[in-house]
């Protein structure tokens, strides 16, 4: 489990390669002289062998030549054979160097990958380097430096460009992995193996596109909750449908959902490629910011405006001290000097001057992170500057930026900085972004850990009730749901809605008008009506019948007019919101390829695609993720005091959006989804209309495969007894485990600590923690037994206090049908049956997944534990890699 399934492919021990004789680099495919060139200035440390496709010789002859990794930069129309002949070789990973191979042949060269158990990088791929062990297996240039950086890019050329600006800027990598359009071993599986290398500190992607939406989230967000990870993405053009049925539909385009996917994978994006070192850079530093306040030190008014303005248009804030600091600071200062907004030292800036002003920063919790821009002066030291900073940047306790402009009098300055990892730019601009960048890692790693359930603790919802409803449309054909149907599928949810009813005569308007209390709402009711007041189809505020009567005539025949052919229900009839002080919001939903469902937020009403206030946010929602998708909508600044009306009731909306993180979740059938608007004040929230479209949700929906980010599977959570009349609790861990599992691990004898990790190691560290906690529920599973102990505090109240007492899991095998499991118990409560217990319950989630068998490393001297396995019917085997170890399976 602690050993990755990719280590053949990117820390080979042995190599053979098949690319010609390398003595005949002349007669060698243009890949193939790249590669070769490479290899001979860089020789790998490790066994390294050529063969030809030709030579002669039987299988066990070149048995003799079995490798790790096989290398093939051939002809096109060879390249299956040397696959075949690495296969039969037992070689254990391949990589095929191409260009231009069609699809058809790549297909067939997975299969052979496939029935050899070979894990295949290519084809059409430009190979990777492993700059620590001299390894440049790759088409893309010469050897990177070794660094802490990893890059990950699904374009050739523009693996070769980096690694040409890299070269030219000193950057370092520990890995490079160029991945073509069909290579076998994707950027999730990639994403996987760096996620649990030490060698490296922060990952770079560059990427076109995926496909598995679930898996990538699931690499992806593993990966940013043990170490950085900076994203780059071509394509990101608005993609909203103009044949979509709902506003949300129309106003979301591909590249603002993967915005949103990425943001809650914990991850931070930009734009270019320079970026991409410069944002990796920033969060290799020592500190994180906690907020979006930049505080701007400078020598020269003009570099502070055009920092401050670049701020202020990328949502961050430009901080200012607060009083008390403004008034310690200011006597070390010169008189011409300025606290106003940015902190403006004046031309005469001295190095005590920066100095005071940098402690000032430090001390102030208003400031999240520091800029110090420098402007050339004929009497000033930029060196002397430079080094204030030097020796004050790890006293700071928060990120700190520099800019020193120009060029030749501030060369030796930008290497002082440099030589000590503090990030230095050319413009104020540059400086802002990258701020921007380390800001919004914080924020969404926040996200990022948020596991939430597929309900929230509110009040349960009729989910049978609503699955009724839609299958009755379903079986009608239909897709639109009326507006009737739609609210009545809110109501199922406890979405407070306005009470509505269906008339199809005048005469029954009136009536229905008069039942409900004037004023009332009127709106055409059509499945094929997608806005309602396109068409004339909506009147507000009709105050008497005989206007009920007339506005329902006219409207029929207004509707007609203008569509013909639509199919009219009838007239709803709806009392008025009667908030005379309300808001309008809108909450929707679209769905995506291939993030699928996405919850989308704004301002509400008639104009909504006009104003294109939008924040979205991946399902399942929990109350933190909610109030943070409101607070990025412009209309959220609404929602407070406005205009003389008190400030609405957020909450309500917050409830809004959980039921409808409910329905996505429960509701697979779900495609499309408007309720808008939505009218808020200080008394609640209700929903005035609401349009959803809905579909067939096919053999996907089991377990909420529709979603991108499962949902915490609480469902498995249960209550056993222990020996004595305790209980414990099982169930899934979460990423606020962290600390419980560390203390675990540190509580366990020197003895379980072996049995379970085969070392001698006292706690976990930070990267394993991280991967051990933060798990996708997916492709793998952890299940942890907690005890709650109770014991008298000084005051002598009882103190509860939980702790982990047991953990299994799993990680499903690349095969996708086998997973592999580990499991250790405290020594404490050992004999207690909890081994069983837990061996029981992550066997009946494998199950649950549809894996076929699971099975798990023992070591031979650990009888206990092969004892406990064969008693749970495991059959143990010898295991042929390492007789220390036992491999015991069961078939599920």
């Amino acid at each position: 489990m602690d050993h990755h399934f990719l280590t053949p492919l990117f820390s080979p021990k042995s190599i053979v390669v098949f690319a010609g004789p390398p003595d005949h680099l002349d007669e060698a495919p243009s890949l193939a002289r790249a590669m070769l060139r490479e290899l001979q200035a860089h020789p790998f440390d490790g066994p390294l062998t050529f063969l030809d496709v030709d030579m002669t010789g039987t299988l066990s002859d070149l048995a003799q030549s079995r490798a790790d990794l096989a290398i093939i930069a051939l002809p096109h129309p060879r390249i299956a054979a040397a696959l075949e002949i690495a296969g039969r070789i037992r070689c254990r990973a391949a990589l095929v160097l191409s260009t231009g191979l069609p699809a058809a042949d790549c297909a067939d060269l997975h299969a052979i990958a496939r029935r050899h158990g070979m894990h295949l990088l290519g084809p059409n791929s430009l190979g990777l380097q492993r700059p620590l062990l001299k390894l440049n297996a790759s088409a893309a240039g010469r050897l990177a430096a070794t660094g802490p950086l990893a890059l990950v890019c699904q374009s050739g050329a523009l693996t070769a460009s980096i690694l040409d600006w890299a070269a030219r800027n000193a950057v370092g990598f520990s890995t490079v992995v160029s991945l073509g359009a069909n290579t076998a071993v994707d950027l999730t599986q990639v994403l996987d193996f760096l996620a649990n290398d030490a060698s490296t500190q922060s990952i770079l992607v560059y990427m076109e596109g995926i496909h598995d939406a679930r898996r990538f989230m699931s690499a992806l967000r593993a990966a940013a909750f043990a170490k950085p990870v900076v994203v780059m993405k071509a394509g990101r053009q608005p993609a909203g449908s103009k044949a979509a049925l709902t506003h949300s539909a129309s106003i979301v385009g591909s590249d603002d959902v993967f915005e949103a996917a990425l943001r809650r994978a914990g991850v931070v994006r930009v734009r270019a490629f320079t970026q991409l070192f410069s944002a990796a850079k920033c969060l290799a530093s020592r500190y994180k910011p906690i907020g979006k306040g930049l505080a701007i030190v400078t020598n020269g008014g003009g570099p502070a405006v055009l920092a401050a303005d670049r701020a202020n248009e990328i949502g961050l804030e430009v901080a200012r001290l607060v009083d008390t600091s403004c008034t310690e600071l200011a006597p070390h200062l010169s008189p011409h000097a300025t606290l106003e907004s940015v902190i403006d030292l004046g031309e005469e800036a001295t190095p005590a001057q920066f100095r005071a002003a940098l402690q000032a920063c430090a001390k102030d919790r208003s400031v999240h992170g520091v800029l110090v821009i420098y402007s050339p002066k004929l009497d000033s030291d930029p060196d002397a500057i430079a080094q204030v900073v030097c020796d004050n940047v790890h006293a700071m306790g928060k990120p700190v930026m520099t800019c020193w402009m120009g060029d030749e009098r501030v060369r030796d300055a930008r290497i002082m900085l440099n030589a000590i990892a503090i990030p230095t730019f050319r413009t104020p601009e540059a400086a802002v972004d990258a701020f921007a960048n380390v800001a919004s890692f914080y924020q969404n790693q926040q996200l990022l850990q948020q596991t939430p359930p597929p309900q929230s603790t509110l009040a349960r919802p009729d989910v049978e009730g609503a699955r009724l409803l839609i299958e009755g449309v379903l079986a009608e054909r239909r897709r639109v749901l009326t507006e009737m149907e739609s609210k009545a599928l809110l109501a199922a949810f406890h979405i407070p809605v306005t009470r509505t009813m269906l008339a199809r005569t005048a005469t029954e308007a009136m009536l229905i008008a008069s039942q409900l209390g004037y004023p009332v709402a009127l709106k055409i009711d059509s499945p094929d009506i997608s806005h309602k007041s396109d068409v004339e189809g909506v009147a507000l505020n009709i105050l008497t019948a005989t206007q009920v009567r007339d506005v329902f005539n006219d409207m029929l025949a207004s509707v007609r007019r203008v569509q013909p052919q639509a199919r009219i229900n009838g007239v709803t009839i709806q009392p008025m919101s009667g908030k005379k002080r309300g808001r309008e919001i809108y909450i929707g939903l679209t769905t995506d390829v291939p993030f699928g469902p996405v919850i989308t937020f704004g301002s509400g009403g008639t104009m909504i695609e006009l104003i294109a206030d939008r924040a979205m946010e991946l399902p399942p929602l929990n109350q933190f993720l909610a109030c943070r998708l409101i607070e990025r909508a412009r209309v959220s600044t609404l929602l407070g005091e406005w205009r003389g009306a008190p400030a609405a009731d957020v909450e309500a909306v917050e409830q809004i959006l959980l039921r409808v993180s409910e329905m996505v979740c429960e509701l697979p059938q779900l495609r499309e989804m408007d309720i808008n608007p939505i009218i808020v004040d200080d008394d609640g929230a209700v929903a005035v209309d609401a349009r959803i479209v809905i579909d067939h949700a096919g053999p996907t929906a089991r377990d909420y495969n529709h979603l991108a980010i499962l949902p915490y599977p609480s469902s498995y959570e249960r209550e056993w007894p222990m020996k004595g009349g305790d209980l414990y609790t099982i169930r899934p861990i979460r990423p606020d485990d962290a600390d419980m599992l560390q203390a675990f691990t540190r509580g366990l004898s020197e003895e379980s600590r072996y049995f379970r990790f085969a070392s001698a190691m006292h706690e976990l560290p930070a990267r394993m923690l991280a991967r051990y906690t933060l798990i996708d529920y997916d492709r793998e599973m952890a299940l942890v037994a907690v005890h709650v102990d109770r014991r008298p505090g000084e005051d002598g109240v009882f103190v509860e206090t939980e702790q982990i007492i047991g953990v299994s899991r799993f990680i499903t095998n690349p095969d996708q049908t086998t997973c592999e499991f580990s499991l250790v118990v405290s020594d404490d409560y050992k004999g207690q049956g909890l081994g069983s217990r837990l061996m029981l319950s992550i066997a009946d989630f494998a199950r649950n997944k549809g894996l076929a068998h699971i099975e798990g490393l023992v070591l031979a001297n650990n009888p206990n534990m092969l004892r406990l396995m064969r008693g749970l019917g495991y059959e143990v085997r010898p295991f042929p890699e390492d007789p220390d170890f036992k491999l015991v399976v069961k078939a599920l």
